[in-house]
C-alpha cells in the first residue's frame, strides 16, 4: 500500500510540474540540470512536450539532434546529453 501511495504522490507531483512548465512558472533547463528525485524516472520526451511551443515533431527533432532516445528517462541522461539538450532548449 505504501508503494501505491508513493506512486500516486509522484504522479500528482509530475502532473503539477507539467502544468507549471506549460504555464512558464518552471524552466525545463533547471529541471534537467538539477532534477529532483521524484522526476528521475520520467521520460525526457514527456517533459519536453509540456514546454510551450514544443509538440511531438519539434521534441523528436531536438532529441534526434542530441542523439537521445525518446524513451530515455531524465536520470538516464549522460552529462553530455544533458548539457547538449539544455543548450538546444535555450535557443
Amino acid at each position: 500500500m505504501r508503494a501505491l501511495e508513493r506512486a500516486n504522490q509522484i504522479r500528482t507531483r509530475r502532473a503539477q510540474l507539467k502544468r507549471d512548465l506549460k504555464a512558464g512558472k518552471v524552466k525545463i533547463e533547471a529541471l534537467l540540470l538539477d532534477p529532483p528525485d521524484w522526476i528521475a524516472s520520467a521520460k525526457v520526451f514527456d517533459m519536453i512536450l509540456a514546454v510551450p511551443k514544443y509538440g511531438r515533431v519539434k521534441a523528436n527533432r531536438v532529441l534526434n539532434h542530441c542523439r537521445i532516445s525518446p524513451s530515455k528517462t531524465i536520470s538516464g541522461l549522460s552529462e553530455r546529453q544533458r548539457a547538449e539538450l539544455v543548450a538546444m532548449l535555450r535557443r
